[in-house]
């Protein structure tokens, strides 16, 4: 076992930094790199998306989209992926599913803000399911198979 005073990284994956305006022998002496006068020879320059007056790139592109800062972020899930667990022995199908049950399963790493569970695939086994919520396809697919959906996603207040 090493010792913690022994300890290095390996060899070649890490470089000095180079120590500029140490005279003309370092190569990197006088001007340190900066070239001759000018605006960004100086220092507190700050022109990184200065176009010479011209409207800059990131302000000529349109804006799109809104991102909420409310905003919930879901674990999804597909039908053909718990028949998938279901078939590898992974998820009892008689056994009631939840969140905890899929991430014990692996079919996913975490709950986030809740599971939405989305109607791809086929379903043949009966589930009795409990997610966030769950689109209308993926409702009619456990159903038609014999089993049932519960959601605990808040029903909207009618107030406005």
């Amino acid at each position: 076992m090493t010792k913690l005073n022994e300890l290095a990284p390996r060899e070649g994956s890490t470089k000095n930094r180079m120590r500029v305006g140490r005279g003309p022998g370092s190569g990197k002496g006088k001007t340190a790199g900066r070239g001759v006068k000018g605006q960004k020879a100086r220092t507190g320059v700050s022109i990184g998306g200065f176009e010479g007056g011209q409207m800059p790139l990131h302000m000529r592109m349109p804006k799109r989209g809104f991102n909420s800062l409310n905003r919930k972020d879901f674990a999804e899930v597909n039908l053909w992926r718990i028949e998938q667990a279901i078939a590898a022995g992974k998820l009892d199908a008689g056994q009631a599913i939840d969140a905890e049950t899929l991430i014990k399963a692996g079919v996913i790493r975490r709950a986030k803000d809740g599971v939405k569970l989305l109607g791809k695939g086929k379903l043949t086994s009966k589930l009795n399911i409990t997610v966030y919520s769950a689109t209308a396809s993926a409702r009619a697919a456990v159903e038609g198979a014999g089993g049932a959906v519960t959601t605990t996603k808040p029903e909207a207040s009618a107030e406005a």
